[in-house]
Order: structure tokens, then C-alpha cells, then sequence
């Protein structure tokens, strides 16, 4: 039923370095034809580090780990493309359905195919207000019971990054920066929030990647914090206004449940003018890049 690409399965089976990739902001995080420009763009930086990419879809109800142009194309411009979490998968399945990949659908199918790192932008998580909403990602759930390395700029910033993080740590998630002890906020370089741990080449994750591996722990997830370059990320004040007058329309329009999220990345857009779309895309292509390093090193100590 899991179809892989024949690149990928060759890459694989010659352990040759290997990045899954998120399909979701193709079909629903950037506008067209902007959307296919950067689909293409991400794999090509993938490639250009010398790993092989996995954009990860389900097409005619059937997941697929590793795209064609064509396949890109038709989750890029397609009308009715599903925006499938891993719960959704086996509905998609079933019903032969079009979907593009969230985070947690995209690290369950690339570790089913043997991929074991994956670049995103970031990390769903613990909503605000969870205590009245009881609104948390499905993201953290799957990534404690899957073993992934996933490369991001932390959790989106109109979650509540403290609790998020808390939420980690029970579910036994391990979390280190990049190259800081903060923990980044995805538009922000620093969310305003320390890491325990701090990790500073892909050699190193990788070594970490082969300890959770020999220590035979539960299987979860590896989040390596990787920040936004600070010349790069959206202006802390500016994000911070913008994201109070969101969060305030968002309870004066009784907006509730998975159109939370939207509703407050598409505030943010307007408002920012579109800064906050360009410091996104920045955190993208800087976790690629890391990703297929990280994928490099760790098929380097196979």
C-alpha cells in the first residue's frame, strides 16, 4: 500500500542519505503558483546537500513517499486536496482520496519507508487557552511514539511555546537547539524559552540519532531546534502586535478548532504584509539544508 518512489527506495536500500518533506504547505501554506516554485525549490536544496528528498502525499488514496514533477504539480494546483494528519490516513486510503501530508502524517509515513529525517517548518503543539479548548496538535502525540529526527524551527508562534514544551518532556519527546540554547519561536529566532540541550554540527545529531538507537528506548522523535537567522526572522515587535490583534479577533469572531490555526497564520500574513510569509520560507529552506546534513552524517555512520 505504501508506495515508494524508485529514487528513494534506491537511495535507501545504498544508504545513501535520504529527507522527507511535508506536502501540506504546498497544497495549503503558499499561495499559487508560488507554492509549486517552492516545492521544487526545497527539493532542489535537498539535493544540492547531496541527499535524496521524499515529498510525502497521498494521491488516488494511496500514500506516497517520494514525488515526480508531475505528482508535485498535481498536489500544487489540484482542487479538493485533502490536509490529512495521521489519523486521516486510513479514511484517505480507503476512500482513494487526494491529501496533502501534515506533520504527523508525514513523520508516520516516512518512517514506515525507512526515511529517518524530516525537514518542516513547525512544530504543531499546546493551543492557548488549552485548559478551556483542550486544543493540542496530534503532532506531539505521533512524534512520542515515532523514531524520527524531525529538523524545525520549533512550534509555531501562536501556540503557547511553554506549555508546548512541557507537553514534550511527558511525552518523552527529546528536544535540543541548534546551535542555541534557546528554543526557537518559527518566525522568531528565540521564542523566549530556554533548551536543556544544545547541539552544534550534523555529526552530532547524528550521534544522537545512533545512541537512541542503541539505548532500545521507546520509539520516540528527535525535534533538533534549528532558529531562523536573526537578520531573517519576522521583527519581534511587529510580530508581537500583529499576533495580540489576531489572537483578539479570533475571540471576537467565536473562531474555534482546526480553523484556529489559519485563521491566525492568515492574520498574521496581512498584517505583516507578507513578513511573516518570507521569515517562514527563511526557516524552511535553513531546516532543509540542515536536514539533508543531518541525513548525510547519519548515513555516514551506518
Amino acid at each position: 500500500m505504501l508506495m515508494v518512489s524508485e529514487e528513494v527506495r534506491e537511495a535507501l536500500a545504498a544508504n545513501r542519505p535520504v529527507v522527507a518533506l511535508e506536502s501540506t504547505i504546498i497544497a495549503h501554506g503558499l499561495p499559487r503558483p508560488r507554492n509549486l516554485e517552492v516545492a521544487l525549490e526545497l527539493e532542489a536544496a535537498v539535493r544540492r546537500e547531496g541527499a535524496v528528498p521524499a515529498t510525502i502525499a497521498v494521491l488516488d488514496g494511496r500514500p506516497r513517499v517520494g514525488l515526480d514533477e508531475k505528482q508535485l504539480e498535481r498536489i500544487a494546483s489540484g482542487d479538493g486536496i485533502r490536509k490529512l494528519g495521521h489519523r486521516d490516513l486510513p479514511l484517505a486510503v480507503a476512500t482513494g482520496a487526494d491529501g496533502a501530508t501534515t506533520v504527523s502524517a508525514t513523520a508516520l509515513l516516512a518512517a514506515l519507508a525507512g526515511v529517518r529525517v524530516f525537514a518542516t517548518g513547525g512544530l504543531g503543539g499546546v493551543h492557548r487557552e488549552w485548559t478551556v479548548t483542550q486544543d493540542e496538535s496530534a503532532d506531539l502525540g505521533l512524534l512520542a511514539r515515532t523514531r524520527i529526527t524531525v529538523v524545525c524551527a520549533g512550534v509555531k508562534s501562536i501556540l503557547d511555546v511553554p506549555a508546548t514544551l512541557q507537553r514534550l518532556e511527558t511525552l518523552g519527546v527529546a528536544v535540543a537547539g541548534y546551535g542555541t540554547d534557546r528554543f526557537p519561536g518559527f518566525y522568531l529566532s528565540d521564542s523566549g524559552h530556554p533548551v536543556d540541550w544544545r547541539l552544534d554540527t550534523p555529526g552530532q545529531v547524528a550521534e544522537v540519532m545512533r545512541a537512541q538507537d542503541a539505548l532500545r528506548g521507546p520509539g520516540s522523535a528527535l525535534i533538533v531546534a534549528n532558529p531562523v537567522a536573526e537578520e531573517e526572522q519576522l521583527d519581534p515587535v511587529l510580530h508581537a502586535r500583529v499576533l495580540d490583534e489576531a489572537l483578539r479577533a479570533c475571540r471576537a469572531e467565536g473562531v474555534t478548532g482546526q480553523a484556529v490555526t489559519p485563521f491566525l497564520l492568515g492574520h498574521l500574513v496581512r498584517g505583516t504584509d507578507g513578513a511573516s510569509l518570507a521569515a517562514n520560507l527563511a526557516a524552511v529552506r535553513g531546516n532543509v539544508r540542515l536536514a539533508a546534513r543531518v541525513a548525510a552524517a547519519w548515513a555516514d555512520g551506518r
